[in-house]
């Protein structure tokens, strides 16, 4: 639509200053999938509810599929992207997710890894309880959780042992 009203938006995202103009409405797994590539966030029920969307912002999980991209000017956002490790290598959780089997489809995956970054960062030493509660508002529907729940709790481990 020519001659739109546009915002700015300046942020840091995945550690890299990024500054673009967005329609008002433009939401922000919009913004992170389509205007910068980001396509790791994914985009599942547009309601909130299955947390496939969930990204860090200044290090809390929020819906993508519900924030405006204006929302995250001045702010901190972390896709899954920025989970990995050197030059594409799969980061510690990831690899701990990897050797647990816990990913079938991996729709979901993005989501459950970016709110389980946040919480493993304010908990060292989770019980499985705890990681129950922490995934309880990511949606997967192939693998029963069992494996997601032995791969946090690995990959808690191995943070803790070095």
């Amino acid at each position: 639509m020519s001659g739109a009203r546009r915002l700015a938006v300046r942020a840091e995202i995945n550690g890299r200053a990024v500054a673009r103009e967005v329609e008002p409405r433009r939401l922000l797994s919009d913004f992170l999938r389509h205007d910068l590539g980001l396509t790791g966030t994914h985009v599942g029920c547009e309601h909130g509810v299955c947390g496939a969307c969930t990204v860090l912002l200044d290090g809390e999980p929020v819906r993508s599929c519900l924030l405006l991209a204006v929302q995250a000017d001045g702010h901190a956002v972390e896709t899954v992207e920025a989970l990995g490790g050197e030059q594409g290598a799969l980061g510690p959780l990831q690899e701990a997710f990897r050797r647990a089997h816990a990913l079938q489809c991996g729709f979901c995956t993005p989501g459950i890894l970016t709110t389980i970054t946040a919480f493993l960062r304010e908990h060292a030493e989770p019980t499985e309880a705890e990681v129950r509660r922490a995934l309880s508002g990511n949606l997967c529907r192939c693998t029963g959780y069992q494996h997601i729940v032995d791969a946090v709790l690995a990959a808690a481990r191995s943070r803790r042992d070095g």
